[in-house]
């Protein structure tokens, strides 16, 4: 039986220019963003990331860049990347969000593809960008967020703002929100680079959806860490605040998470499951190695469940004070995204009173697809359509498996300069995601893998990689794995894993039980392991084969591992 919820009432949006202009009317002088780091702009109210919108986009027009004209952004989570991205979407121009920890080579090529006049950077890009120079005519404009004395023919961006007189509302050029306004490119690799099209109605739909089903508000204060050049960063993680009157605080770093959540007592962080994992299984070591805590806290939690059913929801963050503060205190929601977490993580954050929701989408879809609510969610769905979108499965099959089809406004333009691309994965209006799911009576959606990474077993029933690897990797000695089909001698294809064994499992496990750490006691624990799961799984699910890799596999900003890179041969 479905449970219908209400939709929150938001803001009406055409577009990002519309959406920046309604902000900062209503929100004034609060503060909007701001910056953990020294930078040249640490923090900005509404009304100032207005002011210097207006001032970077009448001087960006100043300095000869026409409308419509591909200006490429690359650098560092900070306010500065946040005033460029918005002034190119305000002042009508294409922008192409790189992501900054591609390699020279990609980030040229992207540079290339994307058709870019200009582009906007960091001082730590100066050396690169000099490079580039030299060998990208189509270059016209380096713009650097910091000084520099790389290239006299560099330009600053303080500069820029500085001596810009700025816009007048009356100025800004109308906006088109049915045209093209951002190209965010998946890929960077000669030959494999994939420029997906956006346009400005595309993320406004996606900004209205999301917050119709989740309440963000201007009380909230989020933590930035993902990389902000991502769509599911950029559109979920400052669009949005900005949308809703909340401020974004950009992270130090990775390392310094936890006391960033305390300094800014942030209320909602959006991070990949893989951090979420990391978090829960500290949390539950701290208590394993108190004594005192391992007696209390078990008991405590199903208490607490008890309660809570009853209704009084506050009784675990008042139980497990000490944990919240941990956090800052205030931390209201856990959203995860780029890749499905742990349902066993989701549900032990929110035993010790974490909102924790997660949702799903791509690149091409803006990104939201589907989003599980803080009143109604699944741990292991991928959640509920946003309300102007519809999917289908297509072809299921006889469990109602096939591919998940999306329709709506926040469906992508097409690949730039790739009708066959596009119209591949284009039929009659439905986007193609390449993900194969089933929804279910309650109209959740469930994802079981990747099509292309579906391995065809003996029986001739699909095999998705991903499920199994969830399994795996939810051991203790287990730090990643992947999954794939292998011929074995009589080209059978049987189901193989290449596992990274965890150091730190491995170390403590070594000094608990005076052991030496060696090859054969790592095959021993791994081959251990790994019969426990095989019994979890039908049997032509079962991993028949493992191999021990020392190397982490190289993975993309939202941590899937990057498999077309990993020889299974």
């Amino acid at each position: 039986m479905k449970k219908e919820l209400k939709l929150f009432d938001v803001p009406k949006i055409d577009s990002i220019q519309d959406m920046i202009l309604k902000s900062a009317r209503r929100f004034g002088n609060k503060l909007a963003l701001e910056d953990l780091n020294t930078s040249p702009i640490g923090r900005v109210t509404y009304e100032e990331l207005l002011s210097y919108i207006l001032k970077f986009g009448s001087a960006l027009k100043h300095v000869g860049l026409k409308e419509k004209t591909h200006i490429a952004i690359i650098g560092e989570n900070r306010v500065q990347w946040a005033i460029s991205y918005l002034a190119c979407m305000c002042f009508n121009y294409v922008v192409v969000p790189i992501d900054k920890n591609l390699t020279s080579n990609e980030i040229f090529n992207i540079l290339h593809e994307s058709d870019s006049e200009a582009v906007i950077f960091s001082g730590s890009f100066s050396s690169m960008m000099a490079e580039a120079k030299l060998s990208l005519k189509n270059l016209r404009y380096f713009i650097c967020m910091d000084e520099t004395l790389e290239d006299k023919n560099f330009v600053s961006m303080i500069k820029l703002i500085s001596d810009a007189k700025e816009s007048q509302l009356e100025d800004l050029p109308v906006i088109n929100p049915n045209e093209l306004a951002e190209i965010i490119f998946t890929s960077g690799s000669l030959g494999r680079a994939k420029g997906v099209m956006l346009s400005q109605k595309n993320l406004a739909s996606n900004l209205m959806d999301m917050t119709s089903m989740i309440r963000i508000t201007e009380n909230d204060r989020f933590l930035s860490v993902l990389p902000i050049h991502h769509t599911y960063e950029c559109t979920c993680g400052m669009l949005c605040p900005l949308y809703s009157g909340s401020s974004v605080h950009y992270a130090r770093s990775l390392k310094t998470i936890v006391d960033d959540l305390q300094k800014v007592k942030a209320t909602i962080l959006l991070a990949v499951p893989l951090l979420y994992d990391k978090m829960f299984k500290r949390i539950m070591k701290s208590i394993k190695e108190d004594k005192i805590k391992s007696f209390i806290v078990p008991p405590l939690l199903k208490l607490t469940n008890l309660i809570s059913l009853v209704g009084l929801k506050e009784i675990k963050k008042k139980i497990f004070a000490e944990l919240h503060r941990r956090f800052g205190g205030a931390i209201r929601l856990f959203i995860a995204g780029g890749a499905a977490p742990d349902p066993l993580v989701a549900k032990g954050l929110r035993e010790f009173g974490f909102n924790f929701v997660q949702g799903y989408g791509l690149t091409e879809t803006s990104p939201i697809l589907t989003l599980n609510r803080i009143d109604n969610f699944m741990d292991n769905a991928a959640g509920l359509p946003l309300p102007t979108v519809e999917l289908k499965i297509n072809e299921p099959d006889e469990l109602g498996s096939g591919e998940i089809w999306a329709k709506g406004p926040n469906v992508m333009l097409g690949y730039y300069k790739n009708e066959k691309m596009t119209n591949a994965v284009f039929e009659n209006g439905w986007f193609k995601t390449g993900d194969i799911g089933y929804v279910d009576d309650n109209g959740f959606l469930h994802i079981n893998g990747r099509k292309k990474n579906v391995i065809i077993s003996r029986s001739g029933k699909n095999v998705f990689p991903e499920e199994i690897e969830d399994l795996l990797n939810r051991s203790q000695f287990i730090l990643e794995s992947l999954v794939y089909g292998e011929k074995d001698l009589k080209h059978d294809e049987i189901i193989a894993a290449m596992i990274v064994p965890d150091a730190e499992a491995f170390i403590e496990k070594s000094e608990l039980e005076k052991i030496q750490i060696s090859d054969e006691l790592i095959e021993k624990v791994i081959g251990e392991e790994i019969e426990k799961i095989n019994k979890e799984l039908a049997s032509y699910k079962q991993i028949r084969k493992f191999y021990i890799r020392e190397q982490e596999f190289e993975k993309t900003t939202t941590q899937k591992i990057k498999r077309y890179l990993v020889s299974t041969e």
